[in-house]
């Protein structure tokens, strides 16, 4: 049936007939995306003029209009009628009782309303003095009715725009920005908002009003397409839920993909992400344009008449040189007059070094020309080439929308071919902020500010360029960017030994953060492996910042002062192996005074000792005395930031003291988990006694935080832990009873645990690392299973990045000595399956 004809049938047949003919339109698979969305409109007109028809006989001085997004004819399934009863200033009573022959239809089949009534005198009015109501009304539509009103609205309507552009659009830019900053980036959200993040069907609504008010044009190409495909989202979206909604949350996205014929809920992501990057560099140029326009109409005229004069009655624009073949220009890096990119292949680097390095956006017009008539690059690239990209890459945040300039007429992918891969390609971990390409570039930005500490920033930029490039590949993407790294490298002109020293830092980027958050950096093993891995001091000094660099722009979750220190820590360990410096054989660092003196009064005592303190510098060697049984007062919101001149927090470390017993890895971890505190890092071992006393101490090392409200009293928690310890406290029955009587909302499902035996991590121990979701008791859960398979934890190195846990366990058999290879895979065979029930 054709639109015509499903309108015919619901002008004919009322509401109920309209209601038919809309869910056969939303259920055939025939049409969808443009089609359809036209088609539903051409429906409901239909309707909605049969209502207006038999509800008056008035054809003059009212007028049924459509505005907003319903007035653009772009109905999405459950979207909303934006509708105004336009009339002339007659009798209200009558006007009212129309209106309500109108909406009440709509509203019985349960059809969202937006509604108003007014005169034209009063549509305008309003529009002057709310900037949304302008807007919808910038796209009314006549439905029914008086034509010629309808027609002199929208001309009054349009005139007042343009007049009132050089007042309304600054507002309108603080606008946006006010949005963008309450819903983010739609280009780089896990659930985004389809119509209200950054570049979404908001923004790509207020670029056509831009362009109306004739001030200034946005870029048109791949505008409408990236529209049509956010649209065409949305429009699945709202099949898939049932509901109105732009929220596109990731337990939809699956079936949201099969909707459009997509594969998977990735594919969908980056075509989202694709689309909203188009419609932001569209907005970044269009109202860098607006800006421009409003700043050379504040000129005196006086002044910009002398101007013209002394050009033969042209504009003088002032052109400063910043490069060869790039000047300065009203604020944008362009294009030289005597610059031919068709023979200067190096010209497309050198404009973006430029714009970069002067803190300039480089010229949506001079991007597309390089894009059209720049020769490619020879391989491998000239010197000076190399030079560019690295000087592009060490400016620091200007590189990140002379970057995104490039990106949108496709020159990075010409440079780069090895980066389409990863551009736009989400991250489905939420301690990532960033797409992979963008957090590379980021990552290149953090790097910048380290330069000046390693000898070596070329290869430090590149390597944070390429750190993340093997994500478009299967497998380890450490392993593939490996390859790619060298290929890469040796392509843009670096030599043999950079391009190993590339290769290896792209290989091991994570190597440090690893090892100094998942094992034991007293463990000789631990050390001598990183130092194989690198190679090099000057290596080590590279992948060092590259580290810190990679978190910082990974996300606040991925570093912090805590982080920082163990892997200084471990640099610096390293350091000394690789300069020859002579190791310790023993496996276990010898306990300082204050650890002693809280092992001995564990001893003593026969029970739990804990000490407690907040800590805003990396952690010394000496552990605090003994405190009190009550918390200090200080330490009750660890969580508050610290004052502005103060170092940074780095939490609440927790100290507990131990005699040697099986049980108290789970019943110190369950006593925490009863009390609401989360465990951000922990660490145990045993620490020997003195010399002539007998015996050892477990010492446990962690950093807490509460999950909500304030800190116990360390009174309560050391009962509960001599309980624990003495069996008389079920912690396992407490946990229960709490997730019982408040279960946990259902959210996505997380990936499923994964416990494995890393080889050859320790000459004394055993190492089993699980990865798995982070939850309450979680530890408890896992140092209980641990005790169920009999074997000795050593020592334990707890880590949370986001909802993610990552932990490692040291542990030996009864005797001290490490598990056979069967055992220990059977023990992780345990241990995940005890994190699956």
């Amino acid at each position: 049936m054709t639109s015509t004809g499903v309108t015919d049938e619901a002008e004919d047949s009322g509401p109920g007939g309209y209601a038919a003919a809309r869910l056969r339109l939303l259920t055939e698979g025939a049409r969808s995306g443009p089609p359809r969305r036209r088609a539903l409109a051409e429906l409901t007109d239909g309707w909605l003029a049969g209502l207006f028809g038999a509800a008056t006989e008035e054809h003059t001085g009212i007028s049924l209009v459509a505005v907003g997004g319903y007035g653009r004819g772009e109905l999405s399934p459950r979207s909303d009628l934006d509708l105004l009863l336009l009339h002339d200033g007659r009798d209200d009573k009558a006007v009212a009782a129309l209106a309500d022959r109108l909406w009440y239809p709509v509203w019985d089949l349960g059809i969202d309303l937006d509604h108003s009534v007014r005169t034209p005198q009063q549509a305008r009015k309003t529009a002057a003095q709310d900037l949304k109501v302008h807007l919808g009304l910038l796209d009314a539509r006549h439905l029914a009715g008086d034509l010629g009103l309808t027609a002199s609205l929208r001309t009054a309507v349009l005139a007042d725009w343009r007049n009132q552009a050089p007042k309304r659009l600054p507002e309108l830019r603080d606008l946006c920005a006010e949005r963008a900053e309450r819903q983010g980036e739609l280009q780089f959200l896990l659930e985004p908002d389809l119509k209200e993040a950054r570049g979404g069907l908001r923004d790509a609504t207020v670029l056509r009003a831009v362009a109306a008010s004739w001030l200034a044009d946005a870029p048109r190409e791949g505008l409408a397409e990236a529209r049509r495909r956010l649209l065409d989202v949305r429009d699945a979206l709202h099949l898939a839920t049932g509901r109105a909604t732009d929220r596109l949350a990731l337990q939809e996205q699956d079936q949201v993909a099969a909707e459009l014929g997509l594969l998977d809920a990735d594919a969908l992501l980056r075509q989202v992400y694709e689309a909203a990057r188009v419609i932001s560099y569209a907005g970044d140029v269009t109202w860098r344009e607006v800006g421009r326009v409003l700043r050379s109409r504040s000129v005196r005229p006086r002044l910009r008449a002398m101007m013209n004069g002394r050009n033969g009655g042209k504009p003088v624009a002032e052109r400063s040189p910043l490069a060869e073949g790039v000047v300065e220009q009203d604020g944008e890096a362009v294009l030289a007059r005597t610059a031919r990119p068709e023979r200067d292949p190096v010209l497309p680097l050198r404009a973006a070094a430029a714009a970069a390095q002067a803190g300039l956006p480089l010229s949506r017009h001079a991007v597309r020309r390089l894009a059209t008539t720049a020769r490619p690059l020879p391989t491998p690239w000239p010197a000076e080439a190399r030079e560019q990209l690295v000087t592009l890459l060490g400016s620091g945040r200007p590189t990140v929308q002379v970057w995104e300039a490039l990106e949108a007429e496709g020159l990075v992918t010409r440079l780069l071919p090895d980066w389409e891969r990863v551009r736009c390609r989400p991250q489905r971990n939420a301690v990532h902020l960033w797409t992979v390409d963008r957090h590379l570039i980021e990552t290149a930005v953090r790097a910048a500010g380290f330069t000046r500490r390693v000898h070596r920033p070329d290869l430090l930029l590149i390597a944070a360029l390429l750190h993340d490039i093997g994500k478009g590949w299967p497998g380890d993407h450490s392993v593939a960017g490996e390859t790619i790294a060298r290929d890469v490298a040796a392509r843009i002109g670096f030599d043999g030994a950079d391009t190993a020293v590339l290769a290896t830092l792209v290989r091991h980027h994570l190597l440090l953060v690893e090892t100094a958050t998942r094992r034991d950096l007293d463990d000789p093993a631990t050390v001598r492996a990183v130092a194989q891995a690198v190679g090099t001091e000057h290596t080590l000094e590279l992948l060092h910042a590259l580290t810190e660099a990679d978190a910082l722009a990974t996300g606040p979750a991925a570093w912090s002062s805590w982080r920082g220190s163990l892997v200084a820590d471990l640099v610096k360990r390293v350091s000394g192996v690789l300069a020859g410096e002579p190791q310790p054989e023993a496996e276990t660092a010898a306990p300082t005074a204050e650890q002693e003196r809280l092992a001995v009064e564990a001893f003593r005592t026969g029970g739990p000792v804990l000490a407690l303190r907040a800590q805003t510098e990396p952690p010394a060697d000496s552990a605090p005395a003994p405190s009190s049984p009550s918390f200090p007062s200080p330490l009750s919101s660890p969580s508050s930031p610290s004052s502005a001149d103060g170092p940074e927090p780095l939490g609440v470390e927790l100290l507990i003291a131990v005699p040697d017993q099986a049980g108290v890895l789970p019943a110190v971890a369950g006593v925490l988990a009863m009390h609401r505190l989360t465990v951000r890092t922990a660490e145990l071992r045993s620490v020997p006694l003195p010399d002539g006393v007998e015996g050892s101490v477990l010492l446990l090392d962690w950093r807490v935080a509460a999950q909500y409200g304030s800190l116990p009293q360390a009174a309560r928690l050391r009962a509960d832990l001599v309980r624990a310890l003495d069996g008389t406290l079920d912690i396992a029955a407490r946990l229960a009873e709490r997730d019982a009587a408040h279960p946990r909302r259902r959210g996505v499902e997380p990936p499923p645990p994964r416990v494995t035996v890393a080889p050859a991590a320790s000459r004394l121990a055993t190492v089993i690392e699980v990865r798995a979701q982070d939850a309450p008791g979680l530890l408890f859960r896992l140092g209980r299973a641990l005790e169920a398979a009999g074997v000795r934890v050593r020592s334990a190195h707890v880590s949370t990045l986001g909802a993610n846990a990552v932990d490692a366990f040291y542990v030996t058999r009864g005797e001290g000595t490490p598990l056979p290879g069967d055992e220990a895979a059977s023990v992780a065979r345990g241990l995940e399956e005890s994190l699956r029930t």
